[in-house]
């Protein structure tokens, strides 16, 4: 048997870590894999991004994952059957990543794993992809399951990429939104001595599931449908009559709330209403831009720029969206120096890393827990 604590006793005095850090997010692409190595821990951490990949997902792969987003549909068995599953895909990705650069210092694995469930209003979250599983494929601990020590904390087990930006992008000169738009949307404020976190709403995710239902499509490929279509003012402004975008940050959403049973919603109002499919996506994807902005205008001081990441930057259409709505620069965050696709596996990387240093890597002021506490759990096969 292997003794986890040794190894990360030995861990914690080395100098620089290299580490593994794996994402598989609310859409449900596929693992980005990214190897980095991490000196320090803390508001020092220095964190050198080596390099990535991101390994998609077989379609049939991909809708045993959809299927458990389904209340009632999916089984105990089918969960018990994917977390295995899905940690086998991801010690795939390590192993094929060391392979693809020839890597010879790996030496530990921050894994998100997939989010099939989170209900913060519970105190319930649950991400598969078996951590001892993806141990034993790669050799290397493994350390995983990062939201449940903030959620029994009191906070919302998320989000937790506020953390990565605290420590990489807090800057004394200038206040920076950092906006992941992925399925769902989130941003970082970072002030002069201030910061503020919160998800926005959905991204992609409402758009995604537009344009597989009437196109056979994962996502709108550089925003072309939307920009075949009319906004239809009137649906936009019964999606805006959500509730979630009256609540007061901290505050996280997921599929649960805004998944496909709430896009089906959407498709049969437009349907009453006699949109054409292109009309359809592009109001669900102004809705995207439109909760962003009015999050913004209600709930963030001033600010000097937008640096934005997630699948959205690569959208077109949302980025020109909030150009148009915003009175102040929008970038993309590869102009800090990170690339916006490697950019949440990198912050598994650093929550590993923080773990093996006991480093405590919430936020409360982002999840609203009621103290710091470390995240994550470890394994070792």
């Amino acid at each position: 048997m292997r003794d986890l604590q040794r190894r990360l006793t030995e861990l914690r005095k080395k100098e620089t870590r290299g580490i593994i850090g794996l994402m598989s997010g609310t859409s449900a692409d596929g693992i980005t894999a990214a190897y980095t190595e991490i000196t320090g821990t803390g508001e020092t951490a220095e964190i050198d991004l080596i390099g990535y990949a991101t390994y998609p997902f077989t379609e049939s792969t991909r809708e045993r994952v959809f299927k458990l987003f389904k209340p009632g549909l999916a089984t105990v068995q089918d969960v018990c059957e994917m977390n295995i599953m899905l940690g086998e895909a991801f010690g795939d990705a390590v192993n094929q990543l060391i392979s693809d650069l020839s890597l010879t210092d790996v030496e530990l694995i921050g894994s998100h794993g997939q989010t099939i469930w989170h209900q913060p209003d519970q105190g319930a979250t649950l991400q598969i992809g078996e951590p001892a599983v993806i141990s034993a494929k790669t050799g290397l601990p493994v350390v995983a399951d990062f939201r449940k020590a903030d959620m029994a904390a009191g906070g919302e087990g998320a989000p937790l990429t506020p953390y990565l930006d605290y420590v990489l992008h807090r800057d004394s000169s200038e206040c920076r939104v950092l906006q992941n738009i992925g399925g769902i949307a989130n941003l970082t404020y970072l002030g002069i001595g201030d910061m503020v976190a919160f998800d926005t709403g959905p991204g992609n995710m409402i758009i995604d599931a537009v344009v597989k239902r009437y196109y056979g499509d994962t996502h709108d490929v550089d925003g072309a449908i939307a920009r075949k279509g009319n906004v239809n003012h009137e649906l936009l402004d019964e999606l805006l009559k959500h509730p979630f975008y009256k609540e007061k940050p901290p505050k996280t959403t997921g599929r649960e709330v805004f998944g496909e049973h709430y896009a089906e919603q959407i498709a049969k109002r437009a349907k009453d209403l006699g949109l054409t499919n292109e009309d359809l996506v592009a109001t669900v994807t102004q809705l995207t831009v439109q909760t962003i902005i009015e999050a913004y205008e209600n709930y963030l001081p001033s600010f000097d720029a937008v640096y934005v990441s997630g699948g959205g930057a690569r959208n077109p259409v949302i980025v020109e969206g909030l150009n148009a709505g915003l009175d102040v620069p929008v970038l993309d965050y590869s102009e800090l120096g990170f690339s916006s696709e490697a950019k949440e596996s990198v912050l598994m990387a650093l929550l590993a890393n923080e773990y093996v240093m006991g480093t405590p890597s919430n936020l409360p002021s982002a999840t609203g827990a009621d103290k710091k506490v470390v995240l994550g759990y470890a394994a070792w096969v």
